[in-house]
């Protein structure tokens, strides 16, 4: 469904969260290694999760990355998503530039009850959101 940036985006978020929670910072190499990504790979996706406010990058001795605690709650997985697809979740099903409810593609009305359940679950669904499932057990993500 997502491009391999935008699934190594999120499972580099739920890493570097996990390891916030922990009181620990993260390097380049360690997040590589544990979302299994070229480490060339990794830092612009990293790079890119910086920019969009999704993780922290502290510089110098003692750095690396982490993520801000207090806004856990409110980056959801849609701004993860956006920051790396673009809008992917509100667009046509078929790639159509015109589509809509007054010119919809053949898919549209099929599509269309899918999509918005599909937005209001990644708007709804937080970074702590994903790491309760992680902490209590009740999800599995190898890191």
């Amino acid at each position: 469904m997502f491009s391999k940036a935008c699934e190594y985006a999120i499972r580099s978020s739920i890493y570097i969260a996990s390891q916030t929670m922990a009181g620990r910072k993260v390097g380049l190499i360690d997040v590589a290694e544990k979302i299994q990504s070229p480490e060339a790979f990794t830092s612009k996706i990293l790079q890119k999760l910086v920019k969009n406010n999704i993780i922290i990058s502290v510089k110098g001795p003692g750095g690396g990355f982490m993520t801000d605690l207090s806004k856990m709650e409110s980056i959801s997985l849609k701004m993860i998503v956006e920051a790396f697809e673009g809008d992917v979740l509100q667009r046509c099903s078929l790639g159509l530039n015109e589509c809509s409810d007054s010119q919809p593609c053949p898919f549209h009305y099929k599509y269309k009850p899918v999509k918005q359940k599909l937005l209001h679950i990644f708007e709804s669904t937080s970074l702590k959101d994903l790491m309760k499932g992680i902490e209590n057990g009740e999800t599995f993500l190898r890191i």
